[in-house]
């Protein structure tokens, strides 16, 4: 039998990137999908949003591998879409017994030069959307009696401080508290919830002027080259940047049986960056 074989799993920000590998990894391992994205731009977010096309893309992706899939064109922030996306994946499966509450975005500013737009559009997806995703399952898993896994996608910014990202890390440490009380709340129904933090990933994310110019702020031009040396030098590990893959099999392992008694934790995947910051 595969890791994850007849489970079921809920997936948010799943249309390319981090979401979209999460997906197909725990469809080769025998898992069906319900996969949600918003699918569109959100006007502080300085780098190119999903689309309905890259979405599509995630279903054949995990169809290819014999599972099932069911998606939707919906936003995190969104209490009404996240319980309407989960009705529809009870409706096909019958039962959910993993999520992985991933949708994220990124901008940046000083932190008294944040607009209300970029602050409310930062902690709406990456703090609120997360609480609004689990909100909508969780209801369902407890009544199944099956227990399941969460696992929140935070960041190393869950526990460092990073400058002109403050709306960014308050975001991403406040998901690391919310896996911390879920998983005393939900742990009597066999429950369990943790958080990954990952190092910067290689997705569109991070390879983006905006991203590029707080390492090179007087370049008019930094190159991916630059970037990613600068970026090496951060890590304990010879590598600028994980891959997406990287961190799905971390999302696999907490998803399946092989964690059965891990919870509450954060894991980093990382390349030593914390410990390199010496964060804690």
């Amino acid at each position: 039998m595969s890791r994850v074989d007849g489970k079921v799993a809920f997936i948010t920000g799943a249309a390319r990137s981090q979401g979209r590998s999460h997906a197909v990894r725990l469809a080769e391992e025998g898992a069906d999908i319900i996969a949600v994205d918003i699918c569109q731009q959100i006007d502080t977010v300085p780098y190119p949003l999903s689309t309905e096309e890259d979405l599509a893309e995630t279903a054949r992706l995990v169809e290819k591998h014999g599972r099932r899939i069911v998606t939707m064109q919906a936003d995190v922030r969104d209490a009404d879409a996240m319980k309407k996306a989960v009705q529809a994946g009870l409706d096909e499966f019958g039962h959910i017994d993993i999520v992985s509450a991933n949708a994220g975005i990124w901008s940046s500013n000083r932190t008294w030069e944040l607009t209300q737009e970029q602050w409310d559009d930062m902690i709406g997806v990456n703090l609120t959307g997360v609480w609004q995703a689990i909100k909508a399952v969780v209801p369902s898993m407890i009544e199944a009696g099956n227990g399941g896994s969460i696992i929140i996608t935070s960041s190393n910014g869950g526990v460092a401080g990073f400058e002109n990202l403050a709306h960014y890390v308050a975001a991403k440490h406040g998901v690391v508290g919310l896996t911390r009380t879920l998983a005393n709340e939900l742990g009597r129904h066999n429950i369990r919830v943790n958080n990954i933090q990952p190092t910067a990933v290689n997705t569109n994310m991070i390879h983006h002027d905006g991203v590029y110019q707080l390492f090179f702020p007087g370049d008019p031009n930094p190159s991916r080259e630059q970037f990613a040396s600068a970026f090496q030098s951060l890590n304990s590990m010879p590598v600028p940047w994980v891959e997406p893959l990287d961190v799905s099999n971390a999302v696999l392992w907490l998803a399946s049986d092989e964690a059965r008694f891990v919870t509450g934790v954060s894991l980093p995947v990382d390349a030593g960056f914390l410990q390199k910051v010496g964060a804690s």
